[in-house]
């Protein structure tokens, strides 16, 4: 998979330099040998590891600092594969570009994600609405034990079988999270160099130590609530049952309404982050090694494909057991295995408007649901585990040809997907990947400073994993970073004014204004 506009971010852009210099930076001389010579550069670097969402939105933070301090630090982006965006990428179905692509990993965000709703404002990039209406179902493995659209009988239908109080109990347990989880962008937003003291601050502690399962039936919601529309939510969302994830991400899994993705793919998102950033990218650049240039000195080196480069710290915005980096044994034994789903994702087309009803036990003239959730409850039982996650039809990209993603924890077959979409498959697309960390209850998580200079932000994918909470945990990242190094921060006392010709993001709303977005705003 390769991105035309991921050209733009050719090694050789230019970082944007203020024609001044802040007197408590030092000047250091940093060399390396990407081309087999030397280079004498005499202005401090920072390396960020991983250019998908926390790499690229830390690459864009740092740039605020410059803008606004005219803080004198150049930033260079490693990313091993050959595009930008991690586990936000997409596939063209037939390979043919000139027809809608559909997103192989992170797919949605929502409007209280309040980075990644700014950027693609500020960006220019056009929000795609996901198609309301049409039926949900719910399938244990053996029977359809649920099917609900948006009409009144479909509300009868859920209040007959769980009653009034589970719903709205799930729905106050997810309004309170996301009422908290907005916190994160006000200038009251915590600071924290520990997961653990921020989960306290939040008032999360309880929601990250129980699972999903007991958090909200503590909370009066129904088991059979919880294991049928709650387990839902976090199969599709995370691929995880309610009893085994914990309960913040369980109440993120619901989190939903509005859901939203970039017209021709979220990676845009990310892209756009580092071409604003003003750093350089390396890309299908693999690191190997970062090393502490000495035993007394506080300053990196990082190996990779194209040599070797000494700078003043580095930030890892990828999950570090997966990169392969080989870092100091002090350092490395101090990030726990972090466990990661394995998924299957298959993409597919057909002219099948449905999936078969035979499949789901229903009559050939029955419609199915073109969104099908799955639940382990049946399995729980003793019966039939799901063979998928979830099923769901993505729009049609072109007349009578509908996309379709299938979730699953096994391969699907070629055989399977014939008697499942009534042999009309046409192009199919295969992706095998580890898509989201293992979220069990914990009191513990990744440390985020592992050495002087030297930050993790992928240590907040346990507390919550989303292409968001990336950018969140990169802004922490860098404020810590830049007060520890260099006496800066993302934002200072000074609030930007609009009037700068070199700025190309106009800042104009006030703390106290709801459209008021710290980072962006100050």
């Amino acid at each position: 998979m390769r991105y035309h506009a991921s050209l733009l971010l050719l090694p050789g852009t230019l970082a944007f330099q203020l024609p001044f210099k802040v007197p408590f930076f030092n000047k250091q001389v940093i060399r390396a040998n990407a081309i087999g010579e030397h280079l004498v550069v005499d202005t401090p670097r920072i390396a960020i590891i991983g250019a998908g969402a926390g790499g690229s939105s830390a690459a864009f933070w740092i740039s605020k600092a410059k803008e606004r301090f005219g803080l004198d630090v150049e930033v260079d982006v490693y990313e091993r594969e050959a595009y930008v965006g991690g586990r936000s990428t997409v596939v063209y179905p037939y390979d043919n570009s000139s027809l809608p692509p559909l997103e192989l990993g992170a797919s949605i965000f929502v409007e209280a994600n309040k980075n990644l709703w700014r950027a693609s404002d500020e960006f220019n990039l056009t929000r795609n609405a996901f198609e309301e209406g049409g039926e949900t179902g719910v399938w244990d493995g053996e029977k359809l034990i649920l099917s609900i659209g948006d009409g009144w009988w479909d509300t009868v239908k859920v209040l007959w079988r769980y009653g009034i109080f589970s719903p709205r109990r799930t729905q106050s347990i997810v309004d309170g999270m996301v009422k908290q989880f907005l916190k994160f962008y006000t200038k009251e937003t915590p600071k924290w160099d520990k997961i653990s003291d921020l989960a306290t601050s939040m008032g999360w502690s309880n929601f990250v130590h129980n699972s999903t399962a007991n958090y909200f039936g503590g909370q009066g919601v129904s088991e059979a609530y919880i294991y049928e529309i709650v387990e839902a939510a976090t199969r599709v969302n995370y691929g995880q049952n309610a009893d085994r994830i914990h309960a913040l991400e369980g109440a993120a899994s619901l989190a939903t309404s509005g859901a939203r993705g970039i017209q021709g793919g979220n990676f845009q998102l990310f892209e756009q982050f580092l071409n604003h950033s003003g750093a350089k990218v390396f890309l299908g650049t693999t690191v190997t090694d970062i090393t502490q240039k000495s035993k007394t000195s506080h300053h990196w080196t990082v190996e990779s494909s194209r040599g070797s480069m000494a700078y003043s710290a580095v930030i890892l915005a990828a999950p570090l057991r997966t990169t392969g980096i080989n870092l100091p044994s002090k350092i490395s034994t101090i990030v726990p295995e972090q466990p990661y789903v394995h998924l299957h994702v298959t993409l597919l087309t057909t002219t099948s408007p449905t999936a078969n009803p035979a499949y789901f036990s229903l009559p050939t003239s029955a419609t199915v649901p073109r969104m099908m959730l799955t639940t382990h409850n049946g399995a729980r039982q003793g019966g039939k585990e799901p063979e998928f996650n979830s099923m769901s039809y993505h729009g049609q990209i072109r007349e009578g040809e509908w996309g379709v993603k299938i979730f699953s924890k096994e391969r699907i077959s070629n055989e399977w997907l014939e008697d499942m979409f009534l042999g009309k498959v046409g192009w199919v697309y295969r992706k095998e990947w580890d898509a989201y960390p293992l979220l069990p209850p914990t009191t513990s998580f990744p440390p985020i400073k592992l050495d002087r200079g030297l930050y993790y932000v992928n240590a907040f994918e346990p507390f919550i994993s989303t292409m968001e909470t990336e950018t969140i945990s990169s802004r922490n990242v860098v404020d810590l970073l830049l007060s520890e190094e260099f006496n800066a921060s993302i934002c200072d006392s000074r609030t930007p004014t609009p009037e700068s010709a070199d700025d190309p993001i106009v800042h104009t709303a006030t703390p106290n204004d709801k459209d008021f977005v710290i980072g962006w705003d100050c």
